[in-house]
């Protein structure tokens, strides 16, 4: 059972960097200068300057990862000439060098954005390990910034598409379809990315098991940056009659997928949301994206089902055998969606999202998934979410199975063909 913790998924390592990181080293004295140049050459893209100036000039013609200053040097000191690189990149990362420490300069440089402070002679190990934190740390500052430029990126395709005011209705349903779905996974990366910007920002050295959940949470965001675009693609397939990706998708992914989306979503604040996982793991005969919708839409329903906290829990069961339709009745406390387009063919997977909130009276329950019916406020509903899960099982030709009981909660489970 997962609360809330990583699924035991393995995933795929990250590629490599495509260049080497470019280090800038200025120090007056030859010897330091070349001697870490020879270090450093094999790793980095080693640039040296002799004082201040001659190293702004490198840094306005070309980025600068990571600058090791000395700071006793004659005419700009390295205090200084912090500032001024600081000034062209915010987010250079600065080790300072120095044969006569003072506390009161070392906290100057803290101050000023240095990400540490040696001493010489320098020691060859500590410096590697200097230099190699502040490598990752700048690699994880521009991984933000990409995904930040990506999300702005798509956020201007998307009111783009919203000014276009003829657009007839059939494409003005799919718009809406596709703001509702991205909206939520939008709102919840944007806000990550910037807490994971002001956490670099703040902290002097960003390293061991810190810098590892930065960089798992900058992998999950990039995952979640490029689902956000699948949806976007699928729509705007839509709206030019081009065909739409029918991939198979595996239902542990799509698991991890929801938690991470999820876990830091207003609606799962102050509720305990359970996600079991699926042993071994099956492939279900839908898209990706359209499972993780249908699945995402579900659950953020059950967890705004009532003020009062509670509990959301998600499993999966596979079943062997078709499923006996009899068995499912449309009435007060039940509904079978898509009863006439199920393919009901084993192998299947029930997937059920289920709450202990206050359940559905059963003058709502006939009309759940009515498009833009919704009892919740304008801020917080559109009534789109369940007429989309609608469409997307049926065209899966999946089923929905609905029971409630008022003051006990209600069950939605999914039921889809997987492969055998």
């Amino acid at each position: 059972m997962l609360s809330l913790s990583p699924l035991d998924i393995t995933s795929e390592p990250a590629p490599a960097a495509a260049s080497k990181p470019t280090l800038l080293i200025v120090d007056d004295e030859e010897g330091p200068r070349q001697s870490l140049k020879i270090v450093f050459k094999h790793d980095y893209n080693v640039r040296v300057a002799s004082n201040g100036p001659d190293a702004i000039e490198i840094a306005r013609v070309e980025r600068i990862d990571v600058a090791v200053l000395d700071i006793m040097m004659y005419g700009m000191s390295g205090v200084e000439l912090l500032k001024e690189l600081k000034a062209i990149d915010p987010h250079i990362e600065v080790i300072m060098l120095t044969a006569y420490e003072t506390l009161e300069t070392a906290r100057q440089a803290l101050r000023l954005g240095a990400m540490d402070y040696l001493n010489k002679p320098f020691d060859i190990p500590t410096m590697r390990a200097s230099v190699t934190r502040a490598a990752e740390r700048r690699r994880g500052t521009l991984d933000i910034q990409l995904t930040r430029d990506q999300l702005q990126h798509l956020q201007f395709e998307i009111e783009q598409q919203r000014m276009q005011e003829e657009m007839a209705r059939t494409k003005g349903d799919i718009y809406a379809s596709v703001l509702h779905d991205i909206n939520g996974p939008l709102t919840v990366i944007s806000g990550f990315v910037e807490l994971i910007n002001r956490a670099m920002q703040s902290a002097a050295r960003v390293e061991g098991e810190e810098l590892e959940h930065i960089k798992t949470d900058l992998k999950n965001l990039s995952g979640q940056v490029g689902r956000c675009f699948e949806i976007s693609r699928r729509y705007l397939g839509f709206l030019n009659s081009n065909p739409v990706d029918r991939t198979p998708v595996g239902v542990r992914q799509m698991l991890a997928d929801l938690k991470d989306l999820l876990v830091r979503h207003p609606s799962a604040h102050g509720n305990q949301l359970l996600i079991h996982d699926l042993s071994p793991d099956v492939t279900a005969e839908i898209n990706g994206t359209d499972l993780l919708q249908i699945l995402l839409n579900l659950t953020i329903n059950a967890l705004q089902s009532s003020e009062v906290p509670h509990q959301v829990e998600i499993s999966c069961q596979p079943l062997h055998h078709p499923v006996d339709l009899a068995q499912f009745g449309d009435g007060p406390g039940e509904r079978l969606i898509n009863r006439e387009g199920f393919l009901n063919r084993a192998p299947l997977l029930a997937i059920t999202v289920a709450d202990n909130g206050p359940g559905i009276s059963p003058d709502l329950l006939s009309r759940m998934f009515v498009e833009k019916f919704t009892t919740k406020s304008s801020d917080r509903g559109t009534g789109l979410g369940l007429s989309i899960v609608h469409r997307l099982v049926r065209e899966a030709n999946a089923a929905i199975h609905l029971r409630t009981e008022l003051g006990k909660g209600s069950w939605f489970t999914i039921l889809l063909q997987i492969r055998g």
